[in-house]
């Protein structure tokens, strides 16, 4: 596969088979994403594979967490994201194609607005690695700087393109951010470690109705200024 055919069919899988993934492809997938820049070759980054009990343990506790979460709103004190991905007050652009993306998402899935009960149920999809039997964890040492995620960013792009080029596809996940407390304990993170995102890595579900959605792109001349 091509740099450009990996960059196009790459997207974010939520349905993957229990196929399994060689632990020396992954390892090779790992090694290649490595060759990411990062500003004066700092490599910031700290990976944390689960495979096999591991992971069906984390997924266990989680998903767990995620029910009482919803049972009882005031827990949410107690699951705070360590960085802001979003921010705290959408504004347009931004909110549209949130918006679009997500109730894309939901329709193609027969989840109405104020259907609550499926929707805790999809999103604890997030949870369960959408079945991917790879789930990967990724941290930071809290004392790097912002830029540092800029660098994280071109490593898990890496990351994504090399899972692609080699039949693998993966789906990029914030949502495990809230659970940090659960998470950093589970894989042996040290105490100085944040957690970035985690990662679903697997062979896509082709049968999977919620694979054939695909989100749009703005074009180029909403996002590109000419300057001469």
């Amino acid at each position: 596969m091509t740099v450009d055919e990996a960059i196009r069919t790459r997207m974010s899988v939520r349905a993957f088979t229990t196929q399994s993934v060689e632990p020396a492809l992954i390892r090779e997938i790992l090694e290649l994403a490595a060759r990411a820049p990062s500003g004066t070759n700092t490599q910031p980054w700290h990976v944390y594979v689960l495979q096999g009990a591991s992971r069906d343990a984390l997924v266990q506790k989680v998903c767990a967490a995620h029910d009482a979460l919803r049972a009882d709103p005031s827990l949410a004190a107690e699951y705070r994201e360590a960085y802001d991905y979003y921010p705290d007050q959408w504004v347009s652009p931004y909110i549209d194609r949130r918006r679009e993306n997500g109730w894309g998402l939901y329709g193609l899935l027969g989840i109405g607005k104020g259907d609550k009960d499926k929707m805790h149920v999809q999103h604890q999809r997030n949870f369960r690695f959408f079945d991917a039997p790879v789930g990967l964890m990724f941290t930071v040492d809290r004392v790097m700087g912002r830029g540092s995620l800029l660098d994280y960013g071109m490593f898990l792009q890496n990351l994504m393109l090399a899972a692609r080029a080699r039949g693998l596809h993966t789906c990029p996940q914030a949502a495990w951010n809230g659970f940090a407390k659960i998470i950093l304990p589970h894989i042996g993170a040290g105490p100085d470690e944040m957690l970035v995102c985690g990662m679903a890595l697997g062979y896509a579900d082709p049968t999977a109705i919620v694979n054939t959605f695909h989100t749009p792109r703005v074009p180029l001349e909403d996002y590109t200024r000419w300057l001469t």
